[in-house]
Parts: C-alpha cells; structure tokens; sequence
C-alpha cells in the first residue's frame, strides 16, 4: 500500500513537472513574439531550436527552479527597450513568482483579472513604464506579493484600498503617475511618502489630510419648483399638440425635415438659459448642486487636482504657454514635476449670469464624457480642478496642434499634409465617431466637430476634443416606455446625422484645403450654392482639390473620398449615411491605398 502511494504521487509529480514544461516554453515564445526587441536581446538569446532539457533555464534573464527542467521560478527582463503591452500569455509560466519589466516602453493598461495571470507572484516590478489607465483592484488577490512597485508610469484614478490588505507586502511605490484620492491603509507595513511622491491628488497616510467635501444642500423653494414645473407642463402641451396637429416642417439652410415636436425638443436642449429664467428659479443652487454631483461621480473615473499644483506647472498660467485660446477658456501647456507635458484648460472667469451657466453646462458636458470614455482617437482627460470660480480641465498633452492649423496655418509655408496622412486622419476620425455614435453602453452626438477639435499626436493619430456641448445617453433610453426615453428617429436625425453632416465638411477640408467658411459661392455663407456646383460637376473639380495632393498619383483615391463627403453633406439629414456606413467605406478605401502598408506614412511622418 506504501508502494502503492509513493508511485500514484511520483506519477503526479511528473505529470506536474511535463505540464509546467511545455506551458513555460509557451510562455517564453508568446513573450518573445507579442513584444518589440529593438536591441534585439531576446531574440540574440532565446533560441527554441534546442530541445535539451533545461534548455530554456540558460536563456539570458530566466531563472528555473531547477536547471534540468524547463520550469521558469523569475524572469528579469528590466531595460532592454521592449515595446508593446503587458504580455498576457506570461499566464503559461505557471510557477511564476518574480517578475521585472522596468524600464521598458510598455503601455496600455494593467490586466484586471492580474491575479489569474501570475497567481503566485511574490515580486512585480511594472516601474519605469508608459502604462495607463487604473490600478486593477483585483491585484490585491495576489495574496503572495511582497514587492509590487509601480512607479513613473501614466496610472490614473484611485489605489485600490484592498492592497492594504496585502499582508506580506515591504515595498509598495507608485510615485509619478497621476494618481488621486486616499492611500490605502497599510497593516504591517509603514509606507513612506516618497513611495507616493509626484501625484497631485493623492491625500492621506504619510501625506496631507483628505479634505472632507460637504455637498451644499439642494435648496428647492416651492417657487422654483413650481416654475420648473409651469415650463415643463407648458412645453408638454405644445410639443404633443404640435405632434398630433402640424407633423413636418422644414428647418435650417440645409431644409433638415424634422417633426414640430421634435424641433421644440431641439429648441429646448439649445436654447441658453437667460437671464429671466434664472431670476424665476430664484437662486444658482440647482446648477451648483448639479456640479457637486457631477465632480462626485467624475472622480471616480479622473483625477481632481490642486490649483495650486496647477498653477505652478503652468508658471502661473504665463502667456509663454499659451496654446490656444477659445470660447470656453484658454489652454496652457504644462509641465509636471515628473517632466510630463499636459494641457491646462482653463475656463474664462465670466460675470454675466447668463455665460455663467453656458460655461458651467459645458464643464459638466466634458466631465461627463470625456470623463468616461477612453478612445484611441479621443482626447485622453486626465482631471479636472474645481475651486471657488475656478474651473479647470487637464488634458494629455498633443504634440501636434489641430487639424485646422495643418491645412490653414499662413504663417507657416511648410505645413504640408501628403495625402496618405490625410487618409489616416480621415479614417481615425470616422473610427472614433463610429465608436461614440454606436456604443453598446451609450451614445453620444459630438455636435461641434471642426477641424479645430480635432488634434494630432506625433503620430498624426487624430484625437476628437471639445464635447463641450455633446449629449450622451444610454441606449435603454431609446424607443423605450420611459417617461423619458427618445425617439430613435429624432435622436438620428436632428443629432447624430449632423455629426455626420460636419464630418463631410472636415473631409471636403481635407481634400480641398479650403476653410469650411470658404466651401461656398454665396454671399450669405452658406454651403448650398457650393454642394449644387459640386453634385453638378463632380468630375470636374481639379480646380478645388488642394494642390499638394492633386497628380501625385493618388487621384482616384481623392475623387473616392469627395463621393464620401458629397454624401455625408447632403441637405436632408435621412439621405445622409451613418457613421458606420461612413467609417466602413473609409476605411475600406484607406486599407486598399495604404493602411495595409504603413510604410508611406511612417516615411512622411518620420519627415514632418
């Protein structure tokens, strides 16, 4: 029976140990595949032609359990210039238990599952990186961690209070990220504030006390709530008389066809709030309270940060670091103490009540969606600063400026976009559009796209901005028996098709080279007289087609993308296509001519 026992777990035991063999082999070649090696120290020593055993213990930076067998204990591979994301088949090196990136030029996000990935992990090292995102609060199961250092990267959000309950954690560093809210309390250990130095946000343990917020109370007098109550009722009446007794009317230059009804909505959600109305609600209570919720439920998501802080990255909001100006506020490069570069919004201090409650609006519409939502091709909002009248948006830094100055910059000849860029910038905008428009979790109308909302990474990747006044709901919303659901047909047509609208009037931008202002034959402005010459004359429009893209022998290619255009800009919003349709079509055309080979780009790029 002894004998018996000794060879069931002697069996086991090899199984284990074949198991564990072919899984870290897996491993280390999924690695070597899925990340770049520039300098080329993987591939000069990571060669799966050997088939002795052990073979795999002799690679440069692997350490076995045991050297005759291929069962990997840590892997070393700190500042070798690997490039790519975190490596999700490291799952394979089953007995796992240290692992180093640092000083790498990993990015994209922490994986959330962490813990299934490297179940036994005594030791991580992430430092020294370009990783994003949040903390993964699932990394507090790796019950066995005792070194975890995540420090110089792009981290935002909150630490997760369960790594406090680490209880063999010693060294815990996240210092230089751009992190918020309280430290988590740590049980055995005392955790220093050099390991939290370099984030404006984060309060608490070794640093300043969190300050405690005290919401202000909702006041609601009976006055108020009876004129909100008087408008809402008016407006009921008219817009269901209207729906039931005048069914169509035409609105707008471009003769949009939409429902009386669903114009009273439109005029509503438009409309500014005015002075008088402002008077009838009797105080500013109502906007105030909206934005203590809304900067409630954004810093779950953003970091808020200190004036003050921000105040000294911008060298006190100094005119050398100016970087653009618009309606909403002022924009500032800055630099954190970590050398990072960010762009400081910050919103115009306006007395007029009237403005006052347009800006706010438009502060609360950027914390909401861009707030939440995280896209390759939409500007990345890293926090926000609220602070007596001071209203604050920081963005990640773009390299690039925006689109518009690309194309009608006058004081800068050798701003030339060839037209495989142009291609690109398309093709990312319709993505990033596509992608707000049909979400599965929401939907969102930009409403203000310009080619001056659209910025350009050193990559020319383009990023959507500006949602000052974007709409964003939840498609539950749509068609359904809620008081306050929307019409799918309104919601498409008075909404997204004018996103769409305006991203013809970018892409006749991109191919014309003209200002949007420029697009037209008529005194008045407007695009109609120029649409009838184009839909009259479409093969004919060499004169119009910006001329450092013209016969460069991308000509058909052009002519595809003004067939695009011409149908995004048509007058009546259910001709034009969605931007699905938009983004499929385009992207077809870029992947034919060029996306398949980016070779052309990367020259051009490279150039610029």
């Amino acid at each position: 029976m002894q004998f018996l026992s000794i060879l069931v777990w002697s069996l086991l035991g090899t199984f284990t140990a074949t198991v564990g063999t072919e899984t870290d082999i897996d491993c280390l070649k999924y690695i070597k595949a899925s990340l770049e090696d520039p300098f080329g120290y993987l591939k000069s020593s990571w060669d799966f032609t050997n088939k002795t055993e052990g073979y795999i213990c002799r690679f440069s930076k692997v350490d076995c359990w045991n050297n005759l067998e291929n069962r990997v204990l840590n892997l070393r591979l700190s500042g070798l210039g690997l490039r790519g994301r975190f490596p999700l088949g490291i799952q394979n090196c089953t007995s796992l238990t240290g692992l180093d990136l640092s000083n790498n030029e990993l990015q994209g996000s922490i994986p959330f599952n962490i813990s299934i990935i490297l179940p036994f992990i005594t030791s991580l090292d992430l430092s020294s990186n370009n990783f994003s995102g949040e903390i993964p609060s699932n990394i507090a199961n790796c019950s066995c961690l005792n070194f975890l250092k995540l420090d110089h990267n792009r981290l935002t959000g909150h630490i997760p209070e369960q790594i406090g309950w680490l209880t063999r954690l010693k060294v815990f560093s996240v210092s230089n990220n751009l992190l918020s809210g309280p430290v988590p309390r740590f049980q055995n250990v005392t955790i220093s504030a050099d390991s939290y130095a370099n984030n404006v946000g984060l309060c608490g343990g070794p640093l300043e006390r969190c300050r405690v917020r005290h919401p202000r109370k909702f006041d609601y007098s009976f006055n108020s709530g009876f004129a909100i109550g008087y408008v809402v009722f008016s407006v009921s009446v008219v817009t269901v008389y209207a729906s039931y007794c005048v069914p169509w009317v035409k609105v707008g230059k471009r003769s949009k066809m939409i429902t009386v009804a669903a114009m009273v909505m439109l005029m509503i959600r438009r409309s500014k709030h005015k002075k008088t109305e402002v008077d009838q609600l009797g105080s500013m209570s109502t906007m105030e309270f909206l934005l203590e919720t809304q900067i409630s439920r954004s810093e779950k998501y953003i970091t808020r940060m200190n004036f003050r802080d921000l105040s000294k990255a911008t060298e006190n909001f100094s005119q050398q670091n100016i970087i653009g100006v618009g309606q909403m506020g002022t924009m500032y490069k800055a630099t954190l103490p970590n050398g990072w570069s960010i762009a400081v919004k910050r919103l115009s201090n306006l007395i007029d009540l009237e403005e006052h409650f347009d800006l706010e609006e438009q502060f609360m519409s950027e914390l909401k969606t861009l707030g939440k939502l995280r896209h390759e091709n939409l500007l990345t909002l890293f926090g926000f600063c609220v602070e007596s009248k001071e209203r604050l948006l920081v963005y990640k830094y773009i390299s690039n400026g925006n689109l518009f100055d690309w194309l009608h910059s006058t004081e800068d000849k050798k701003k030339i976009l060839e037209w495989p860029l142009r291609v690109k910038i398309a093709v990312g905008l319709a993505r990033g559009m596509a992608w707000l428009h049909h979400g599965n979790n929401f939907r969102v109308a930009h409403l203000n796209i310009s080619s001056k909302c659209i910025l350009l990474d050193q990559n020319f990747e383009p990023k959507l901005s500006n949602f000052g006044k974007a709409m964003l709901i939840n498609p539950n919303e749509i068609n359904s028996s809620s008081s306050f659901s929307i019409d799918i047909e309104f919601w498409e047509q008075c909404y997204l098709k004018e996103d769409v609208f305006y991203f013809g009037i970018v892409l006749l931008e991109l191919i014309t080279g003209k200002k949007a202002t420029s697009l037209t034959n008529s005194d008045d402005g407007s695009l109609d007289k120029w649409i009838s010459d184009f839909s009259s004359s479409f093969f004919c429009l060499y004169d119009a087609i910006d001329n450092p893209i013209i016969g460069q022998g991308h000509d058909a290619e052009i002519f595809e993308f003004l067939g695009v255009a011409y149908k995004c800009v048509q007058g009546l919003p259910e001709q034009r296509p969605s931007m699905l349709d938009v983004y499929k079509t385009v992207s077809i055309i870029g992947e034919r001519y060029y996306l398949a080979d980016n070779s052309e780009i990367s020259e051009q790029t490279e150039s610029i």
